[in-house]
């Protein structure tokens, strides 16, 4: 398991009856985990939270607020997310992705070390936490979501973690769409990443649903790698997507186009009150041959 073990400002400190306690910042949350299935005692430490997302039985849910202003900040090392609580219990980051933007943040800098730029296309980008973190190991990048105010959110994290001017191109706009329009039009990034969700709707009602959508995607998101290709970073939240089956993917995907490892693993946060580790989706990792 990949476990993104380096934050400060983030903690998930207990977990216990479908719920996890985290603290973000100074401020504790506790919010539903479908992987909590253990009803274990909870301390005192889960009596005063700032906000609580109560799950509905009937779907859903909604949050109460104890103590929370309506934004704030975080950081980790020299980026800086803004956050706040919204509708399906989010916050607007992802922590534990933190370990992926280490592990593609140092492959950019190894490659911008020996004199050659990295273009990195990231797909269902977000609120921008991988696109910011690419930008600040140097990359150029495009980042495509379908949410205008995703996209916003992410042009907010990018100044607030000094990337302003970093040479991002923000794009709102259906992700499959997109990636057929540069394969028309001749474009080629070194770099791949893509978040794709569990389910979803495009502007037309499209509907995409990842165990049917995802291999025909990755198909052709493949064919915009340029020669000198240098990653591809598949994340899934959805329990059918197992290791084991991104790393089927990549290889079928990729292995006829270019040559390279591929590695899929567990993606986890490390619990401070008892020394386990939260599973939090997977990840599938193509690495180019040097």
């Amino acid at each position: 398991m990949w476990i993104a073990d380096a934050w400060k400002d983030y903690e998930v400190i207990d977990t216990s009856r479908g719920e996890k306690l985290e603290r973000w910042g100074q401020y504790r949350l506790i919010r539903p985990d479908p992987q909590v299935i253990w009803d274990t005692p909870r301390g005192k430490e889960w009596k005063k939270p700032n906000a609580h997302y109560h799950r509905s039985k009937k779907g859903g849910g909604e949050w109460e607020f104890f103590d929370l202003p309506d934004d704030w900040c975080i950081h980790y090392g020299s980026l800086t997310f803004r956050l706040k609580p919204f509708s399906f219990k989010h916050t607007g980051l992802f922590p534990e992705q933190a370990v992926n933007w280490d592990w593609f943040s140092a492959l950019i800098r190894e490659r911008i070390s020996q004199g050659s730029p990295v273009s990195v296309l990231n797909l269902f980008a977000y609120t921008g936490g991988a696109t910011v973190a690419a930008a600040a190991a140097g990359a150029r990048v495009t980042h495509v979501d379908a949410s205008k105010g995703m996209v916003g959110w992410a042009k907010e994290n990018a100044q607030l973690s000094g990337c302003a001017d970093a040479p991002i191109r923000w794009l709102v706009d259906d992700c499959g769409k997109f990636v057929e329009r540069e394969i028309r039009r001749g474009n080629h990034y070194d770099a791949i990443i893509m978040d794709p969700p569990s389910y979803g709707r495009g502007p037309k009602g499209e509907i995409w649903k990842i165990e049917d959508s995802i291999f025909p995607f990755l198909l052709r998101a493949a064919l915009l790698l340029s020669d000198k290709p240098l990653f591809f970073l598949v994340n899934s939240y959805t329990t059918g997507l197992q290791p084991a089956v991104l790393s089927y993917m990549l290889h079928t995907v990729l292995d006829p186009l270019h040559k390279g490892s591929v590695e899929a693993g567990e993606v986890g946060l490390p619990v401070s009150g008892n020394g386990l580790v939260l599973p939090c989706g997977a990840a599938g990792r193509w690495v180019a041959d040097t």
